[in-house]
């Protein structure tokens, strides 16, 4: 099995690959979309979006990153690939399932999802642009309107050069509503030879057992499911291996990670984003933890950083006795 960790803009940026690969179970991740729009971009925006990149490609964990790029251009596309290829991604992936309308107006995204000559196109320029050893991969929606033209823009995508294809099992119509359609994925699989990953609503290990059974993909990319649980990884991990809930994450376990979550926030992003990121994390744990519904409640209304990283550092440690004291640790 393999479990990647999705690309999603304004929520699983590098600060949370880093903390969520810390957990563990990723094999490898996908950074947000980086938008190629008629310009050959400076390296330093390929580092602000994929940091990674001075590191080897990989997270702090040692996971590889895949750096996504989006856009509808060849020449573009193919240009600003070589020069992100020469700062050592793990690969180059390439988006074609974003459902945002600016992205679409201007043709990029699942736009292209209606147009698979061009998909081919596209994919075959940016092959040719980067070394033969760097991966090139493609993430797509079912469709656009509907999935009526899925299987030719897989191919197309196959034809092009890409080497593993994600399949998010939604049209841009259906947004991110649930379901995903999963049954509609076996299909795309007959119909290419390379890899495909089944991608939408896995939220928890029965969700990820269905998709397996109902896509046949032995390798899934997780996205929000991930982020609600970030023990979600290692708890299919073990079922896969014959030891469910042997490796279970519990809630005092990720109060570590949650302070380093807060501590790279800090230190990376604007002022006025740190306190909404940690609210937003938050929030969507609490559809795993009824902690995380305790916390959120508790955090929900502090704006001040400071005030933030008071309440953070009151949490109990891992392994707190009752007293708060960590075990060993000198009575106060």
């Amino acid at each position: 099995m393999t479990l990647l960790l999705a690309p999603m803009e304004g929520l699983l940026d590098f600060v949370l690959r880093d903390v969520l690969t810390r957990v563990g179970g990723v094999d490898r991740c996908v950074s947000e979309f980086i938008r190629i729009t008629g310009t050959l971009l400076p390296d330093k925006v390929f580092l602000r979006y994929v940091p990674e990149l001075h590191h080897g490609g990989r997270t702090l964990a040692g996971v590889p990153v895949r750096a996504q790029l989006l856009g509808s251009d060849p020449v573009c596309m193919a240009e600003n690939a070589a020069r992100l290829a020469a700062l050592g991604p793990e690969g180059i992936d390439l988006n074609f399932g974003c459902p945002a309308k600016v992205v679409n107006r201007h043709g990029g995204g699942a736009a292209l999802l209606q147009e698979p000559e061009r998909i081919a196109t596209l994919v075959a320029a940016v092959r040719r642009a980067v070394p033969a050893h760097l991966p090139v991969s493609a993430k797509m929606r079912l469709g656009f309107h509907d999935a009526s033209l899925a299987l030719e823009c897989a191919q197309a995508m196959q034809a092009g050069g890409a080497c593993e294809i994600v399949v998010h099992a939604r049209t841009k119509l259906d947004g991110y509503r649930p379901p995903a359609y999963w049954e509609q994925i076996p299909a795309i699989r007959a119909a290419v030879s390379v890899p495909v990953v089944a991608n939408g609503e896995i939220w928890t290990v029965e969700d990820a057992q269905r998709c397996r059974a109902v896509s046949g993909c032995d390798a899934l990319m997780l996205g929000r499911g991930m982020v609600a649980d970030p023990g979600l990884a290692r708890a299919l991990r073990a079922v896969d291996a014959g030891r469910p809930g042997s490796d279970a994450v519990q809630w005092a376990d990720l109060l570590p990670h949650l302070q380093d979550f807060w501590r790279l926030v800090c230190e990376h992003l604007e002022p006025r984003q740190r306190a909404g990121r940690l609210k937003q994390w938050l929030n969507l744990m609490r559809r795993r933890f009824s902690e995380a519904e305790q916390a959120y409640q508790q955090v929900r209304t502090l704006t001040d950083q400071q005030a933030i990283s008071w309440w953070l550092d009151a949490l109990p440690r891992v392994g707190a006795t009752a007293d708060g004291q960590a075990p060993g640790a000198p009575a106060a």
